[in-house]
Order: structure tokens, then sequence, then C-alpha cells
């Protein structure tokens, strides 16, 4: 069979991560990695890596939104020496109701997902618009959209359904879950032997945890969309519903004021008034508001770990993902300080140094760091729906 060539877009809030892939009999490596930064500022910049971390190029490059960086990668992808591009791969982050499995994009699924912008405002119309960037750029090449959403889909009623009447459940208001291309991503990396139960803490600008039992999410603390659950960079993650009603109420003019306080205004940036990068409120050193930040998001995530662990009727595993999760030691010790007495002990030597197990040799349940590939999921489900597998 010869080698295939496959895209892989990741859109963020001002960035566009992509990657290609070359896949062959059932095996997916990645040829090149890159991203658009500070789209829709002066000083936006268009990188390119190989894989084995050669920079092809970094350049500035301002790009106003999003569907116009599509472009200025298909103009990269062209003058690599790559075989044919097979499919294009891209991560969505919310399918709505209809949308629960990986799929080819159709003329009838872009439909169904305009349809689910009401669930994911912020999120959907940004990838309709790249979708049809990429189609305009990439005529040629079937496309396919991967959910964070599809791996929460086994969820139990009970953790999927909020305390609503139940027309709100048949309209589709539900614990939807996100990060799940990330968690797909562990168990791919974990291997065949995957313990049985299992913690993910995908900590990043955007932070999830994930109780897994026996390959499957059972819970989750992102809820209806990606503002639910432990606290974030910018996103407030759980509120009681009170505080949204008295804000209404005493000083948010509207629906569109109170999202972006929640999504944008609130999390590490609120509570610090300095940052929304915990790299930067461990900087400042003893500032009263910034160590308050760290210590509320250390205690939201422990909180949901041990919450889960009683979920799951024990642990054996705890991965720690995503940029929070994997390079910073201090909140992987102020999270795991405590949980002892559900056997976690991390091992200070091991942590401090970002190694593949941090946990203690005497430690009841295995810590350990696994990056986040969300991008080489995506690519091996395209290559199975491309018909390989």
């Amino acid at each position: 069979m010869a080698e295939l060539a496959l895209l892989v877009l990741n859109s963020g809030s001002s960035s566009l991560k992509f990657g290609v892939f070359l896949a062959q009999h059932g095996e997916i490596r990645p040829a090149f990695t890159g991203a658009v930064e500070g789209i829709g500022k002066e000083d936006g910049r268009l990188r390119l890596r190989s894989a084995d971390g050669r920079e092809i190029h970094d350049r500035k490059h301002e790009i106003s939104e999003q569907a116009d960086a599509v472009a200025a990668i298909a103009d990269d992808i062209h003058e690599l020496d790559l075989p044919p591009l097979a499919g294009i791969g891209h991560r969505v982050v919310h399918g709505g109701p209809s949308l629960r499995e990986h799929q080819r994009i159709t003329p009838e699924v872009l439909e169904q997902l305009a349809a689910a912008s009401e669930f994911a405002p912020l999120h959907v119309p940004v990838a309709l618009k790249l979708i049809a960037a990429a189609q305009r750029s990439f005529p040629d090449v079937p496309e396919f959209a991967c959910f964070d959403t599809v791996f929460h889909k086994t969820l139990p009623e009970a953790a999927a359904r909020f305390a609503l009447p139940e027309r709100f459940w048949q309209a589709g208001v539900r614990r939807y879950g996100f990060h799940g291309l990330s968690c797909e991503s562990v168990l791919h990396a974990l291997g065949a032997v995957v313990p049985r139960r299992v913690i993910v803490a995908h900590l990043g600008n955007g932070a999830s945890v994930t109780a897994i039992a026996d390959g499957a999410s059972v819970d989750t603390s992102m809820g209806l969309t990606p503002t639910g659950g432990v606290i974030m960079g910018t996103r407030t993650g759980d509120l009681d519903p009170g505080v949204l009603l008295h804000l209404l109420r005493t000083g948010v003019s509207g629906v569109d004021e109170l999202e972006k306080l929640l999504d944008k205004e609130s999390g590490l940036l609120g509570i610090s008034g300095l940052s929304s990068d915990m790299r930067r409120l461990h900087e400042v050193g003893e500032n009263h508001e910034a160590l308050l930040a760290i210590e509320m998001f250390c205690r939201s995530v422990q909180k949901t770990i041990a919450g889960f662990a009683a979920v799951l009727g024990g642990l054996e595993l705890l991965v720690f993902t995503g940029g929070i999760g994997e390079n910073d030691a201090m909140v992987r010790a102020r999270i795991c300080r405590g949980l002892e007495t559900f056997g976690i002990v991390l091992d200070a030597g091991s942590n401090s140094g970002n190694a593949e197990v941090v946990s203690a040799s005497g430690s009841g349940v295995r810590v350990r760091i696994i990056p986040s590939r969300e991008e080489a999921q995506i690519a091996r489900h395209c290559y199975r729906m491309l018909g390989n597998g």
C-alpha cells in the first residue's frame, strides 16, 4: 500500500496548530508540525518544523482570522516533499446531540454542525469557517470531523444528566465532556494494558479531569460546554447557578456580556488580575492574588480527582497531561498533596524533573506524565475512516 499524507487542523482561541502525518500499513508517524500564532494581531507568526525538531521556517505573518490561516498553511503544504494529501482531519470541540461519532464531513454533517452552534457558540462557527476554508484550499481532499465529545458518549445517565426536568434532557441539555481526543491519545500511549481505574487530568489554559473505567469515560468535569468543571486560564469552571442570576440582576447587562465574563475574563486571570498563564503567576512571587489563583486552581483539581476516585471505587493510575500537567511540577505537587489517603504519593525528584513516572516507589497509585497528542489521534481516526481498518 502506498504511503499517505494526512493534514490535521487543531484550532485554539488565537492560534491554529497543524500537523502533517504519514501513514502506511497501519502506522502513523509525524512528518511536520506547525502553528499560526497571534491570529488577529499585528505580531502574528507562522512556524513550521520537521518531526525531528528542525526549523523549516518561523516568520512574521499577520493573519486576521483563523480561516485565513488555512490558506497560509496550504501554501506551506504544497511546497513540502510529500505524498498526495489523502485526508484532512479537523478537531471539532462540540457536535451537539446529533454528532456523537468521528465522521467524514458531508453537506448533511455540515447542516447538523451548524444546528449545534447554540451548544458552543464560541467554537462551532469557527470550526465551520475552518472547514470551508480547507475545502477551498484543498477542494478534492476528503475532510473528517473528530469531536472532543465522542469519547464521553459512554457516560452513564447519572453522570451525564443535570438535575433539570426531563424536557431539557430530551432537548440535548446534558454533560457532553471535552478533551476527549486528549484522553484517547493517553489511552493509545498506554497501549494494550490499560489499568481498570484511571483518572486523566488535562491541565492547560483549558482544563478538565476525566474518570475512566475499563477504558471508557464514566465521569468528567466539563459539562454542556467547556466552561464548566475545574478553574481554567480565563474560564470560571463550576459556579453556583445563583451567582449567574445575581450577576444578571445586579451588573451584567445581558447574555453576551455574561458569556464574555465567564469565558474570557475569569479563572486564573480573573482571580489574579494579572495573567491567565500559570508560568507568569509563578514568576511574580509573593503576590497575594497570584498565589490565591494558583491555590484555587490546584484545590479545584484536587477535589475533582478525589471525587472521581470515589466514583471509580479506587484508583490505579493518575495521568497528568496538557501544558500545565506535563510541565508544572509545583502544581502537580500541590494537587497531590492531601491525596495520600487515596494512595497517591509523589517522588519529589522525579516530579521536579518531569519524569515519565512521578509517583514514589511505595505509592499505591501510579502517577504518570503522558503528553497529549491530539493531532496524532485525529490522524489515526482519519486513516481508519479512509478505509484502512
